[in-house]
């Protein structure tokens, strides 16, 4: 817990420290002037004191001189810090850029890491992709909230609707039937319609279907009774028609009626990418799909379903957005930790940009940190600063006092052996 006052700071207990001494070295002091008559003792005892005095009071002024005008008073190349911090700011600044930031440097602590590695074993930790999985979760989570609101909605499908209407969508059908048509991928599709079309004159249902209609059509015979016996006899016959038609279309690759749709399809996207008449029609039917009203609610009620469902997800303990996210992460950091070409590709292109981003926020890191300095408030740069190095700063008064004790005492000794 940290202290809830200045005078519970280590920096506080060892300015006490160092003033008791000071004291301690004055009452001795005036002990020892009182008594020197009586035995030669007290006078080393009074050097001592003086002496330790003298060094504990130089060293207060030297150590408090670094952060304020020692008692208050203007004394020149005092409170040093406070009113050079400009100063001390650009040359903490130019020391940073230089000895840190230098792209040497950068690029020798970027080499020795190894990111690519570090990349991958932070991925596939399971407790790390976990994170990944709950803060990614969390992150949709908010994003799907939002999107309940309905002017969100309103936006997204105005704005959508706009970008829609904006679509030359007839040259993108025709581009597209065009890739898909592409090595005779519509053949193939032919053959699946053909066999799907056989199934279906193959079924009871459709057969009776048929023959239905081929009853209500033959009115003539109908009424001498004769209908649904030509209407069956009918449909079997056109049934297996079709059916051989299929069987001989599927047999032949080169059938006439492949031919024919091959003109066909090709006729259709060369209208769809370079007929204008097609264009504005395909416009007109689209424009006209997306003022329906009915389009609007389906949109909506499927808009509002699928946020439902991954709101439901996603306050799910059992989430399986975050279980997914998660297993990709984890995934992702196994497949990058077993491809060792892929970490040093990694590396490499982290070496490859360094240098450029390197020389690029060099110059302004460097700028930030003596701007920051200089604008810092003097008040709270000097408290900043002597929390930092103030406890080790009043071992110098200590030490003072002692060291400047032991030296009087040694010259009183000297002082005392040349007068014998």
């Amino acid at each position: 817990m940290p202290p809830t006052s200045k005078w519970q700071t280590p920096v506080f207990r060892m300015k006490a420290i160092a003033t008791g001494l000071l004291v301690l070295a004055a009452v001795l002091y005036a002990i020892a002037t009182a008594l020197e008559a009586r035995h030669p003792a007290w006078g080393y005892v009074a050097s001592f004191a003086e002496a330790a005095m003298v060094g504990a009071i130089a060293d207060w002024f030297a150590v408090t001189a670094l952060f304020r005008h020692p008692l208050g008073l203007p004394i020149p190349h005092t409170a040093i810090i406070p009113r050079n911090k400009a100063r001390i700011g650009r040359k903490l600044s130019d020391f940073i850029v230089t000895h840190f930031l230098a792209t040497p440097q950068v690029l020798a602590k970027i080499q020795a890491l190894d990111p690519g590695g570090r990349i991958a074993d932070w991925l596939r930790h399971p407790d790390n992709a976990k994170a990944v999985g709950q803060h990614a979760g969390g992150i949709a989570r908010f994003g799907v909230s939002a999107l309940r609101d309905e002017r969100v909605q309103a936006f997204i499908q105005s704005t959508v609707t706009r970008r829609l209407r904006k679509v030359d969508l007839a040259p993108l059908c025709g581009q597209a039937l065009e890739v898909l048509t592409s090595q005779g991928r519509h053949q193939a599709m032919l053959d699946e319609v053909l066999i799907e079309l056989d199934r279906m004159m193959q079924n009871e249902e459709t057969q009776a279907m048929v023959a239905r209609a081929i009853t209500a059509e033959v009115r003539t015979l109908r009424y001498l009774g004769l209908g649904s016996m030509v209407g069956g006899w009918s449909a079997k016959k056109v049934v297996g028609g079709i059916c051989a038609l299929i069987a001989e279309v599927a047999a032949d690759p080169n059938h006439p009626l492949r031919e024919r749709f091959d003109v066909y399809v090709a006729e259709f996207v060369n209208r769809l990418k370079y007929d204008d008449h097609y264009r504005l029609e395909i416009e007109r039917i689209f424009s006209q799909l997306l003022d329906h009203p009915a389009t609007s609610a389906y949109l909506r009620t499927l808009w509002r379903d699928l946020i439902d469902w991954l709101q439901t997800d996603l306050e799910s303990d059992a989430s399986t957005i975050r279980r997914r996210i998660t297993e990709l992460v984890q995934n992702f950091g196994e497949s990058l930790a077993a491809d060792r070409a892929m970490h040093d590709w990694i590396n490499e292109q982290l070496m490859a940009a360094a240098p450029a981003l390197v020389e690029r926020y060099r110059t302004q890191i460097g700028h930030y940190i003596s701007d920051r300095v200089e604008q810092w408030e003097s008040r709270e740069l000097v408290a900043q600063m002597e929390q930092s190095v103030g406890k080790d700063l009043q071992f110098i008064r200590i030490n003072g006092t002692l060291v400047g004790g032991l030296v009087g005492l040694l010259l009183h000794a000297l002082t005392q052996a040349f007068a014998g």
